[in-house]
């Protein structure tokens, strides 16, 4: 995905073949027109704040979720719209002020393409969601989590493998 201020890349930070997701700015770093990459330091600091704001999301998300079920008497699916609506949120305004906060991509564009990525993450957590709660018998909270890291999982290996590959030439 490349607009007129970011591209983003799959790099191997640390040769041990796990890569890690780079957006850097291409009209603002003036080593980005010299093809240099940003230090190590840069690409570990995004890397955790990634990990930080998508578990402080799940946290949230799954939080709203039990609290809506047990206190409210919402039914599991529809609380996990709720919990999605808020950690949403959380996800966006983390990433955007931490994460990618160096990027300088303006809040509406970001915003747009992060509804798109996020409700796609949704959808599949729903229906994953709705699935496991019919086959098993396992309490709704437990599938829950369950649901939040495989589809954070999956997402991740969509980045990794689809959104964020580099295109052949570059």
């Amino acid at each position: 995905m490349v607009d007129a201020f970011v591209q983003s890349e799959v790099v191997d930070g640390d040769g041990d073949g796990a890569a890690a997701v780079m957006l850097r700015p291409v009209m603002n770093d003036p080593g980005a027109s010299r093809g240099q990459r940003p230090s190590s330091l840069t690409r570990r600091a995004r890397l955790g704040w990634f990990i930080a704001v998508g578990c402080l999301a799940a946290l949230v998300h799954w939080s709203v979720v039990v609290a809506l079920v047990d206190l409210g008497g919402w039914r599991p699916l529809v609380a996990n719209v709720a919990g999605w609506a808020v950690a949403f949120t959380v996800s966006f305004a983390g990433h955007h002020r931490l994460t990618f906060r160096d990027v300088g991509a303006p809040v509406l564009a970001a915003g747009s393409r992060f509804v798109l990525v996020s409700f796609g993450g949704f959808c599949i957590n729903e229906a994953t969601y709705a699935a496991l709660l019919g086959w098993t018998g396992l309490r709704y909270d437990a599938v829950l989590a369950v649901v939040l890291v495989l589809v954070a999982g999956i997402t991740y290996l969509l980045s990794r493998h689809w959104v964020f590959l580099r295109s052949p030439g570059h």
